[in-house]
């Protein structure tokens, strides 16, 4: 990416006594001189003393003396090594590069409050250039610092808008707005995208967590329908078996009690003795009065037999 840098070298008489005319005119030869070679930290030093030193109100020399010292500060590699250090990711022991380090940081320092005061001035040209100016340090701070991006983001664009308020006719500032309205509008795709991507991956995760819950569930609802029916099973057998217990129980009852009263009945004499016993009639005693019973019967049949072979008349028939 590419980033206009307006540098501009203007200069304006001064009425001033001869002597500070003479000197400043000289500085800002040198300052000039110096610029066009590529001598900035040279150029620096003179609109420093003509600014600083002699107090010579002059916003085209600030606004050269910033622009000198925002190409030393960011000229080089050592503002990109001075981001690292202040992360905490490379350790710097040598002398010179601490040195250089310095610099960049009071060049920096030199560039930024010469550019503000600048743009604060009356002339709106070259609060335009100022403000353009700005905006191009914020953007670049916010590439070193990540953490910070979306504030010096938005610096950056607030200086390039006021460019453009002070100066319609800045193209530098117009392209560095629109540029950075586009990239931003970028990032703010892609950012979106990359929200709705974890949405999604966050549904999708969540239906996935649902989807197994209720499989889960469903195997433990079957588990127990499964567990409810093997004691059901087991219930209905053991009052099936009791029944049958039961069955066989009074089966065996019954046997016994018909066996019983078979034995009861197959059994007379323990009858008798039972029903003797009773009585308190002796055992002896009743042998004597069954025998004397018998007797009797025997007699009873034998008369009967006597009566019944007695001749038939003849003049009878036989029925």
């Amino acid at each position: 990416m590419k980033y206009l840098l307006s540098i501009v070298l203007l200069f304006t008489s001064v009425t001033d006594p001869v002597t500070k005319i003479a000197k400043s005119n000289k500085l800002k030869k040198e300052a000039s001189e110096a610029y066009s070679e590529g001598n900035f930290e040279e150029a620096i030093t003179s609109y420093q003393m003509l600014l600083d030193s002699m107090e010579i109100e002059d916003d085209v020399a600030r606004l050269n003396l910033a622009n000198a010292a925002y190409i030393m500060s960011y000229g080089g590699e050592n503002m990109g090594l001075l981001s690292e250090i202040s992360s905490g990711e490379t350790m710097v022991e040598d002398t010179a590069a601490l040195n250089a380090i310095s610099d960049d940081i009071r060049f920096f320092d030199i560039a930024d409050s010469n550019y503000k005061r600048v743009k604060d001035g009356s002339n709106p040209n070259l609060a335009s250039m100022a403000h353009n100016q700005l905006g191009i340090i914020s953007y670049k701070m916010g590439e070193q610092s990540p953490d910070e991006k979306e504030s010096f983001t938005q610096s950056a664009l607030n200086n390039f808008k006021q460019a453009l308020l002070k100066n319609p006719q800045n193209d530098q500032a117009r392209y560095n707005y629109e540029l950075l309205k586009k990239l931003i509008r970028q990032q703010q795709q892609q950012e979106q995208q990359q929200k709705d991507q974890e949405q999604k991956e966050d549904q999708k995760q969540d239906q996935e967590k649902k989807d197994q819950e209720n499989k889960d569930q469903q195997k433990k609802d079957q588990q127990n329908q499964d567990q409810e029916k093997q004691d059901q099973e087991k219930k209905e057998n053991q009052e099936q078996q009791q029944n049958q217990d039961q069955k066989q129980e009074q089966e065996e009852g019954k046997e016994n009690q018909e066996q019983k009263e078979g034995e009861q009945k197959e059994d007379p004499l323990e009858k008798l003795k039972e029903k003797l016993k009773e009585m308190n009639i002796p055992l002896e005693k009743a042998q004597m009065i069954l025998e004397a019973m018998k007797n009797n019967e025997t007699q009873y049949v034998q008369q009967k037999k006597r009566k019944a072979t007695q001749r038939k008349r003849s003049d009878k028939p036989d029925w």
